[in-house]
């Protein structure tokens, strides 16, 4: 997962993992029924609706029937907040055993990164804050370990395995960001994600410089009148995963083939 300072070089990354706060102490003005549970529910419901642009601690309290500053009981700071935001989605994602040994390491790489793209594409704001935290949240370490724990199982060496893990799951995050923004402009436009894609291969055809890409579309289906552009992404995006996963065979495989030789010599 990304690091981030927030803006302030040289410093340690702030995180509200890594901040002490004391308990907290019920007082009168305390709004009835308010909690930090309920707060980051809410947070995220928010997001999902309006976008990370249109975020304030104002706004929620609007939604909450609260004061702005009744939700500083729970949170220091809008960025503290955020923060368990982002972790909160990254607990949508279902995690496999990594210890059970009747399981496809592949399947269950498969499995994190179809789900990992899924939140992704649930929540597009995500996509910016996994960037400017350091993720290490209690689901987003859980994540983490398990993405570790199942990548060994692949039998790269461990000094191969962060490389391995960055492939897999930046390949990931850039193919739902890419995706993800384009949805957001359709619904911006009020248009579907097919009509959207006809639209650019409408504007496509009369220019010769792209003749080679809209004749790949073509035939891959991309260009097709009443395709499916939902159906299509999600293929190239599987086949992209097959890939990534054969890469990882490929490399052990090359690995296990430099130790036989260092052995031989």
């Amino acid at each position: 997962m990304a690091a981030a300072t927030n803006g302030r070089a040289g410093q340690r990354p702030h995180s509200v993992w890594l901040t002490e706060r004391p308990p907290l102490r019920r007082k009168a003005e305390q709004p009835a029924g308010l909690g930090l549970d309920k707060i980051i529910a809410a947070t995220v419901r928010l997001l999902d609706a309006e976008g990370l642009a249109k975020f304030s601690m104002r706004r929620l309290a609007a939604d909450l029937g609260v004061t702005a500053m009744s939700l500083y009981w729970y949170v220091d700071t809008k960025d503290d907040l955020l923060e368990r935001a982002v972790d909160a989605v990254a607990g949508e994602i279902d995690l496999p055993d990594p210890a059970d040994e009747s399981a496809d390491w592949r399947d269950q790489l498969r499995g994190l990164a179809g789900a990992y793209r899924d939140m992704l594409l649930r929540h597009p704001w995500a996509a910016r804050l996994l960037g400017d935290f350091i993720n290490i949240g209690p689901h987003s370490t859980a994540f983490s370990n398990t993405t570790v724990r199942v990548m060994a199982r692949t039998g790269l060496d461990p000094e191969r395995t962060s490389g391995a893990l960055a492939s897999l799951f930046q390949f990931v995050y850039g193919y739902a960001t890419i995706r993800g923004l384009h949805e957001a402009r359709c619904r911006a436009s009020g248009v579907s994600l097919d009509a959207y894609f006809r639209q650019v291969m409408a504007v496509l055809s009369d220019r010769p410089e792209f003749a080679e890409t809209l004749e790949l579309s073509s035939r891959a289906g991309h260009a097709i009148g009443d395709a499916d552009a939902v159906a299509m992404l999600d293929r190239d995006f599987a086949f992209a995963l097959d890939l990534q996963i054969a890469g990882i065979e490929a490399m052990r495989a090359r690995q296990d083939a430099e130790k036989l030789q260092e052995t031989g010599d």
